[in-house]
């Protein structure tokens, strides 16, 4: 069993493979406060239910896939493979590690790593040209050209940050749940405020990516345009330009690595 961990600025994912089958997945809160004790008994909770692993921390895991975009976190998630996983191989995804993606931007070090393991994903998954629309704490448009180089991207403020922004500035307005309105013209505070956020979103997904698609082939069409993340389903029915909805996107990029690094360990 391979135990892949995609930590976001929000939420953190985590997903069990049975060789190329995602057989368990988990979403929590990421807490950059967390230990690598806590983190290990958060582990142990959530795996010890599991059927096809045994009851110790570790049994069962051959591997451990990991991607970070919170350095902290990252470092107590190094200090559990570390301290209960010692005996497992561990692929931390971080500048050395091999991907198999060419990253050709001004500065591939500053690329967060799990845009590059969206690319790793898509290119196996999909081929290039390609563009990879992750909703999450941002929205991240990421260009992969046909050759299968990580060309660079787009981020932009992500759902979650909208609505609290609209909560927090807004005198009459609060915090309200993203869900799809009865109508594009709302008849109250409520779903105007979630008109403006589901059809905005899929109308900036629909101009962004017609614009990369332009830059990135001759023929637009030929661009294949993959929806991930948590929120990717508010925005899926609504914007015209998304050909693939992945949500285990980043976890299968996570696969792939470790696989193409384990050998070398």
């Amino acid at each position: 069993m391979l135990l892949t961990i995609d930590v976001g600025n929000t939420h953190t994912v985590l997903g069990l493979f049975d060789g190329e089958d995602i057989v368990e997945h988990w979403r929590i809160s990421t807490d950059a406060r967390r230990t690598a004790d806590e983190l290990a008994v958060l582990l142990q909770g959530l795996m010890g239910m599991h059927p096809l692993l045994g009851e110790e921390l570790g049994d069962g895991i051959d591997g451990i896939a990991i991607c970070a975009t919170v350095p902290s976190v990252l470092h107590e998630l190094r200090e559990v493979t570390r301290r209960y996983y010692g005996d497992v191989p561990a692929v931390l995804v971080e500048p050395g590690v091999k991907t198999g993606v060419p990253i050709l931007t001004d500065n591939p070090k500053e690329v967060g790593a799990d845009r590059i393991i969206n690319a790793v994903a898509a290119v196996e998954l999909y081929g290039g040209p390609a563009i990879v629309v992750d909703f999450g704490t941002a929205t991240t448009f990421d260009a992969v050209s046909a050759r299968g180089e990580y060309i660079g991207g787009v981020i932009a403020p992500g759902i979650e940050i909208s609505v609290e922004a609209l909560g927090v500035k807004g005198a009459q307005l609060r915090k309200i749940e993203v869900a799809r309105p009865r109508s594009v013209i709302g008849k109250n505070t409520v779903e105007a405020m979630q008109s403006g956020i589901v059809y905005g979103f899929a109308g900036q997904v629909d101009g962004v990516v017609s614009r990369m698609a332009r830059e990135l082939a001759n023929d637009p069409e030929d661009v294949t345009v993959i929806a991930t993340g948590g929120l990717a389903p508010m925005v899926l029915g609504e914007s015209s330009v998304i050909d693939e909805h992945e949500p285990w996107l980043t976890l299968i990029g996570l696969r792939l690595v470790y696989e193409r690094n384990v050998s070398r360990m």
